[in-house]
């Protein structure tokens, strides 16, 4: 049984079973469509980052000069992390569901748990 094992993984250092020509993963579309879609979400990523840049200031002088924060701020401020959450599992790959605005809603909350 090692004789067999050690024959069939001469030419490959992953499982045989699992295992698939690098040719055949070049031509995958399916990679090349997830590539396009990581690039826009991460331009998305860029322009969320930005707004909540702009919400972090904002915020700021709006507890400078009121002594206290504004309600409407931090909800934005909560669903522009939500969002960064989600794009961030995408581009890592922990889920195959794009985030907003292709596969999902903009999120509303908190961050859900990951599905397992």
């Amino acid at each position: 049984m090692n004789q067999e094992t050690t024959s069939s993984d001469s030419g490959s250092t992953e499982d045989p079973g699992r295992a698939r020509p690098v040719e055949e993963n070049l031509k995958e579309r399916s990679t090349w469509l997830r590539l396009f879609f990581m690039l826009v979400v991460l331009i998305l990523c860029g322009v969320a980052s930005t707004v909540t840049g702009a919400v972090v200031l904002l915020q700021f002088f709006w507890k400078l000069f009121t002594g206290e924060t504004n309600k409407q701020l931090e909800q934005l401020g909560q669903s522009l992390a939500s969002y960064i959450y989600e794009i961030v599992r995408y581009l890592t790959f922990n889920t195959e569901q794009r985030p907003f605005p292709f596969d999902a809603e903009w999120p509303a909350g908190p961050p859900t748990a990951p599905d397992t």
